[in-house]
């Protein structure tokens, strides 16, 4: 009983010198629910408590440091294995035509944000024909995994039912599976996408897929390297 009451004097001591909880728990050794017992009505002046504050806040900028150096560690692994592929691959057609593609159409990886997941978007419906097969075959998406996006000028709206047809026939997925954003047309607009050959902009994307959109990353660098020169 004299042990614990010293403990408990000791932690008391200790929290008016604003040490915290977890501080407090590495020099006297004792439950959690106990320490809280003793320290609930033991006040802390504004000093002590901006302290804490700094503490909690600098615990949690090392924790999110750590966080990001074992995402980069990751992506650094994601993407020297992919590299390393691109000398066997470069030899096959629907994958130099996908990755092609993808550089000049698709969604990439920014520096300043590397959580960007695969998006393909395009008005020919064999391009994203090829895509899709690209995705399938080298990248092992699954279709359920792929959501299609249409995106129409409202002057379309007449030629709905016919749009959906169309683009469900060539990429050969369910109706359902479509939602549709209208873009409102401009006044005095003078573009030639009108008519019945106007069939919209459809967009693939494939859900949470950031590390699939690192390796294409190092896949159009390894095709830079190889064609170009530089990396």
């Amino acid at each position: 009983m004299i042990a614990k009451l010293k403990e408990k004097d000791e932690a008391i001591a200790l929290r008016k010198r604003g040490f915290s909880y977890s501080e407090i728990l590495q020099r006297i050794p004792v439950a959690k629910s106990s320490l809280s017992l003793w320290l609930h009505s033991v006040g802390l002046s504004k000093h002590q408590k901006q302290r804490l504050t700094e503490k909690k806040l600098a615990s949690m900028k090392r924790g999110w440091l750590k966080v990001m150096e074992m995402r980069q560690k990751r992506i650094e692994e994601i993407q020297k294995k992919a590299k390393g592929n691109v000398s066997y691959l470069i030899s096959e057609p629907l994958w130099m035509m996908g990755t092609a593609l993808y550089w000049a159409e698709g969604t990439k990886m920014k520096s300043w944000r590397r959580g960007e997941a695969i998006s393909f978007s395009n008005m020919d419906p064999f391009m994203l024909l090829i895509i899709k097969k690209w995705l399938k075959q080298y990248l092992k998406v699954k279709e359920q995994d792929m959501r299609f996006e249409l995106y129409l000028h409202e002057t379309s709206v007449h030629r709905l039912s016919e749009i959906k047809n169309y683009w469900v026939k060539f990429l050969k997925i369910p109706m359902e599976n479509i939602p549709i954003y209208f873009k409102k047309n401009k006044f005095g607009t003078r573009r030639k996408n009108i008519g019945g050959t106007y069939f919209g902009l459809m967009r693939i994307k494939v859900r949470k897929s950031a590390a699939l959109n690192h390796r294409v990353t190092a896949w159009i660098e390894g095709l830079s390297k190889k064609y170009c020169g530089v990396v």
